[in-house]
């Protein structure tokens, strides 16, 4: 869901939500950092970062990072949830 928020200035903003996951619990369990993680899946350290803060990200990112934590695809929303 959207939701529409007024600043101060009464300005609308969109509010998009954030997906939330367990990519940093995943990986902590492996004992991979963050630069282990990004290089094995091919993406940044950057990305790596935004994705365990909640931001959300392309299925194809996603699909990287299961393949490089060692899940299958299948084990996709045991890893990547919405949070509602």
């Amino acid at each position: 869901m959207i939701t529409l928020q007024k600043s101060k200035a009464g300005k609308v903003k969109t509010i998009h939500p954030k997906i939330t996951n367990s990519v940093q619990q995943s990986r902590e369990s492996k004992m991979m950092s963050k630069a282990e993680l990004a290089r094995k899946a091919g993406v940044t350290v950057q990305t790596i970062d935004r994705i365990e803060k909640g931001c959300n990200c392309r299925v194809d990112t996603k699909r990287k990072i299961l393949l490089a934590l060692g899940f299958g695809l299948g084990d996709r929303l045991n890893l990547f949830f919405e949070d509602n």
